[in-house]
C-alpha cells in the first residue's frame, strides 16, 4: 500500500474582529463582535465546517497596546475581548471536532490553576484542548499584578520552562484508570494510581495532585510561539505545535530548520512537532476581487494606528518623515524577535516608515497572500513542500468574512490537491494532528484490595 501523502495542519487565529488593525471599521464587520458570543460561535463553526484542526485564541492579561503616538490607543478594537478559557468552554458546547487552543501566560499565572483549567477544558470538549504557552512582555500587564515592570527576558523564560514542567507533572498525577468508582467495594479511586507531585524548584513549590482525572488526551496539546533562542529551545523540548511568524519563506525556512534541528537532543523526531506559520490570506474569486478587498482595509488605516504598530518594537517614530527610511538603530528589548522581523522586512524591501506600517498593520509580522484561491494555495503549497511549514495558522484580516472566504475558497482548493483532509481523522485534537497520547510517567500498579 502506498504511503499516505503528507497533509497540512490548519488552524485559525480568531482574535477579536480580525488581525487587520482597521478591520473593525469595515462595513461588513460587526464592531461589537468581540464581546458577542454569537460572533465567536459563527467563526468556530465555520472553521469546523472547513475541517480545520483548531481555533486559536491569542490573549494578553490586560490592554497592552501603547498609546504611541498619543491618540492611537482609542482607535484599536483589541481593548475588548473575552477571557479565553471562558470563551473556549462555551465554544466546546457549540462544536464537536475542532481543537480549542488558548493563550495563558506563565508570567502572572500559577501552574496549578493552568493545569486544572486546561484539564477541565479537555474533559468538557472530549479531548480538544490546547494551551499556548507565552510569557508576558509589557509593563501594562505587569502593573495589573503588583509589579511596575515585567521580569527580565531570561527570568521570564526560566520561569516558563519550569512552569510547563510542573503543569505536565500535574497532568500525570492520576493514571488513566485511577478512578474505578466501584460501588460494590466502596472504592472511588485506586490509591496506587495516584501520585503526589511534590515539585520543588527555583520558581515553584507545588505539592499536587490536581483535583481532576487525567484528561482524554493525557496532556492537552502544548502550543508555543516564541521566536527567540530561549523560545525555540523551549519549543523543541516541550511543544507539540509552534505558531510561528515569518514574513518571507526564507525566514520561515531558517526558523523551521533551527527548531527541527534541536529536537534530536530531546529524543524527539521531526514529526512530533508541527510548525505552523501564520498566514494572512485575503482571498477572492478572482485576483482583482482579492486586491479590492485588501485595498478597502488598507485605506481604513489611521496613520496613528499604523505608527503604533511599530512603536512596541521599534519605538515611537512619529517624529520621522513617514515617507522616509526606517531608522535601523531602534530596537526595543521587550520585543527583540519581532523588532528583528520588522527591520529585516524594511531593509529587504527598501520600505519607508509608511510602507512598513502598512505591511505590518496588515499581517502583524506574518506573511500576507492576496489573490485567488489558486494563488493563495500555490503559496501555501510552496511553503509546505519546501521545508518552511507543516501547515498554517490562518490569521484572518477581518471576521467573520475572512474565515468564510478561506473555508469556501481556499480549503476546497487544498483538498483538490490532496494537501488537506476531507474528514477529521479522530475525535481529539491529538488524533487530528497525528500526535500520540503521552504515556503517563508513572508505571501502572495493581489495584489495592479494599480494606
Amino acid at each position: 500500500m502506498p504511503a499516505q501523502k503528507r497533509q497540512m495542519k490548519l488552524g485559525v487565529s480568531m482574535i477579536g474582529l480580525g488581525y487587520h488593525v482597521a478591520a473593525w471599521r469595515h462595513p461588513d464587520v460587526p464592531a461589537d463582535g468581540s464581546p458577542n458570543i454569537r460572533h465567536s460561535v459563527d467563526v468556530a463553526q465555520t472553521a469546523e465546517r472547513g475541517k480545520l484542526d483548531m481555533v486559536f485564541l491569542a490573549d494578553a492579561v490586560g490592554i497592552r497596546e501603547y498609546d504611541e503616538p498619543p491618540g492611537a490607543l482609542c482607535r484599536f478594537s483589541n481593548s475588548s475581548r473575552f477571557e479565553p478559557i471562558t470563551l473556549l468552554a462555551a465554544l466546546s458546547m457549540a462544536t464537536q471536532r475542532i481543537g480549542l487552543v488558548a493563550t495563558l501566560s506563565t508570567t502572572y499565572s500559577e501552574p496549578f490553576h493552568v493545569a486544572r483549567q486546561f484539564a477541565s477544558l479537555d474533559h468538557l470538549s472530549g479531548g480538544r484542548a490546547g494551551w499556548n504557552v507565552v510569557t508576558s512582555v509589557t509593563p501594562m500587564e505587569a502593573q495589573n499584578f503588583n509589579y511596575e515592570t515585567t521580569p527580565d527576558y531570561d527570568k521570564r523564560y526560566g520561569r516558563a520552562a519550569e512552569f510547563v514542567e510542573v503543569v505536565r507533572g500535574l497532568w500525570d498525577c492520576w493514571e488513566d484508570d485511577a478512578f474505578v468508582r466501584d460501588k460494590t467495594s466502596g472504592v472511588f479511586f485506586d490509591p496506587a494510581r495516584l501520585h503526589v507531585l511534590n515539585h520543588k524548584g527555583e520558581h515553584f513549590s507545588v505539592r499536587g495532585p490536581i483535583n481532576i482525572p487525567r484528561t482524554p488526551q493525557g496532556h492537552p496539546v502544548i502550543v508555543q510561539a516564541g521566536a527567540s533562542e530561549q523560545g525555540q529551545e523551549m519549543a523543541a523540548a516541550t511543544a507539540d505545535v509552534v505558531f510561528a511568524a515569518s514574513a518571507s519563506i526564507e525566514n520561515a525556512q531558517k526558523y523551521y530548520a533551527s527548531v527541527k534541528g534541536r529536537l534530536a537532543k530531546y529524543g524527539r523526531l521531526p514529526g512530533q512537532l508541527h510548525i505552523m506559520p501564520g498566514i494572512m490570506a485575503v482571498v477572492g474569486r478572482s485576483a482583482q476581487e482579492a486586491q479590492d478587498k485588501y485595498g478597502e482595509l488598507q485605506a481604513l488605516i489611521d496613520p496613528k494606528v499604523g505608527l503604533s504598530q511599530l512603536a512596541a518594537s521599534l519605538g515611537d517614530l512619529s517624529a520621522y518623515d513617514l515617507d522616509g527610511p526606517v531608522p535601523d538603530d531602534k530596537i526595543n528589548p521587550r520585543m527583540r524577535s519581532r523588532a528583528a522581523l520588522m527591520l529585516d522586512m524594511a531593509r529587504r524591501n527598501n520600505l519607508t516608515i509608511r510602507q512598513l506600517y502598512l505591511a505590518v498593520a496588515a499581517g502583524n509580522g506574518h506573511h500576507v497572500a492576496v489573490g485567488s484561491a489558486k494563488q493563495v494555495a500555490d503559496v501555501m503549497e510552496h511553503w509546505f513542500t519546501h521545508e518552511a511549514a507543516d501547515g498554517f495558522n490562518y490569521v484572518p484580516a477581518a471576521l467573520p468574512g475572512g474565515i468564510k472566504d478561506f473555508v469556501d475558497l481556499v480549503v476546497p482548493e487544498l483538498q483538490r490537491r490532496g494537501l488537506f483532509r476531507t474528514e477529521y481523522e479522530g475525535a481529539t485534537l491529538r488524533d487530528n494532528l497525528g500526535l500520540p497520547k503521552p504515556v503517563n510517567r508513572h508505571t501502572a500498579r495493581p489495584m489495592h484490595k479494599a480494606v
